[in-house]
């Protein structure tokens, strides 16, 4: 039987962001610019290009500016229109990626398995992706990191998670999966370890901030108790299921951007900007003019 098709995505961005204080004292994490865009456009735009069409974003108190962000903006369109902006004007319709978004608000910030629980009745008995909010993924391939978990699913009918290699020095930093080699890219799961100690870690694959879930995730969410950090974990609820469900690690063909804490800003932010034909040149003659200066200091 022909797997159902993968229709709806949920993207948890109900936390404080404390990493990037004082900033998002006032500002969402997720509008983090990466050059002239939000880190959350860009993980919008991700499961529109990989086919899904409706888009529950998780919200807490203090948050709207995301609503705003994906909102219609008449005054300033109007704008534009009559200054004759129409590139802008075509930026500006563009941002929501042609998805229908929706938005609920997480009260207790009580972890990411907390915020899943949160889109039961939006997802209904279908599969469906989760993306982190403040995470963006560059592919390798033509098709992006939340598509190829959908490929995944489709060819063994199960639930997927995206997984990268890590260093042993940070696999306690990440949950880790292990098992069976299916093919180069993928792994018949049969361990997950949430933050593992080295020792304990079965293997370097660390999940990497996109899933897909089968629906049964609620059952088993509103069934684990309080994990690290005394909030329902995810992957605790995800580990419960292993057994009984099959779960696919994907390595993903691409790069994880961790947009979360001030230092991967500022390198990713030099990375996508290098990509930017319009800036490229005169950037990277800055930025070796930047090292040069620097590197004459040291000698001094």
């Amino acid at each position: 039987m022909t797997p159902r098709p993968v229709r709806k995505a949920v993207i948890p961005a109900a936390g404080f962001g404390t990493r990037f204080l004082p900033f998002t004292k006032s500002v969402p994490k997720e509008l983090i610019p990466v050059v002239d865009k939000p880190v959350i456009q860009y993980v919008v735009e991700e499961a529109a290009e990989s086919g899904i069409e409706e888009i529950l974003i998780i919200l807490s108190a203090g948050k709207e500016a995301i609503r705003q962000h994906f909102s219609p903006a008449p005054e300033l369109e109007q704008r534009l229109r009559e200054r004759g902006k129409q590139p802008l004007l075509d930026e500006l319709a563009a941002i929501g990626g042609g998805v229908r978004i929706s938005y609920v608000y997480q009260h207790e910030l009580d972890g990411l398995g907390g915020a899943v629980k949160l889109a039961r009745e939006f997802v209904g008995d279908e599969f469906f992706a989760v993306l982190l909010g403040d995470t963006v993924m560059s592919s390798t391939t033509a098709r992006p990191v939340t598509g190829q978990l959908i490929d995944a699913y489709k060819r063994y009918g199960a639930a997927a998670v995206a997984v990268e290699e890590v260093a042993p020095e940070l696999v306690s930093r990440y949950g880790i999966i292990g098992g069976r080699t299916l093919a180069p890219d993928l792994v018949d799961v049969d361990v997950m370890i949430e933050k593992p100690a080295p020792a304990e870690a079965p293997s370097r694959l660390a999940v990497a901030s996109r899933y897909l879930l089968s629906p049964s995730i609620f059952a088993a969410l509103e069934q684990t108790p309080r994990g690290k950090g005394n909030e329902i974990q995810l992957t605790d609820a995800m580990r419960s299921l292993l057994g009984r469900e099959r779960l696919i690690g994907c390595r993903i063909a691409g790069t994880r951007h961790d947009i979360g804490d001030k230092l991967s800003f500022l390198e990713n932010t030099v990375e996508f900007a290098l990509r930017r034909p319009e800036f490229r040149d005169r950037f990277m003659a800055f930025l070796k003019e930047v090292a040069a200066r620097e590197q004459a200091k040291k000698e001094e």
